[in-house]
């Protein structure tokens, strides 16, 4: 199973038209299922993300991620964007997607869409923990070019 992370294309344009704030906002991070079909080049806000999963141990609209400050590094011009792992514990669930974004702006149409994972397949937890190991790298790395 091959998982893939993926920015949402529009997320730049939203924050560079100050629609996200990486220091200050609550980012969180929701769970799909396999019906959500993500589209890069389309989806800007959260009003845009379909069939969110659901199950005990779920609360519509997922979990806020413990984000860190950005950091930039000279060296490699790279800019990282980082979080701690999410975990719902107790869960049932099952996901194909986690679709992070902004949830800050008080509606579904106002809150801008980050980054998404694929998983590649299915993942489901019964009655245990459902959790989301985020890259060493960090969720979000961009480099100056």
């Amino acid at each position: 199973m091959a998982v893939t992370a993926k920015l949402y294309g529009l997320a730049l344009q939203s924050a560079f038209n100050k629609e996200i704030d990486w220091d200050t906002d609550v980012i969180k991070v929701m769970l799909c299922t396999s019906a959500y079909t993500p589209d890069q080049d389309t989806h800007q806000y959260k009003s845009s993300v379909t069939n969110e999963a659901s199950g005990t141990g779920y609360t519509a609209g997922g979990a806020t991620l413990a984000a860190s400050a950005p950091s930039y590094t000279a060296g490699t011009n790279t800019l990282v964007l980082d979080a701690a792992d999410t975990a719902w514990t107790g869960s049932t669930i099952t996901a194909r997607y986690a679709v992070i974004y902004n949830s800050s702006p008080g509606t579904d149409a106002t809150q801008p869409l980050i980054a998404y994972v694929d998983f590649g397949a299915d993942v489901s937890t019964t009655a245990g923990t459902f959790t989301i190991t985020w890259d060493a790298a960090g969720l979000v790395t961009l480099t100056a070019a």
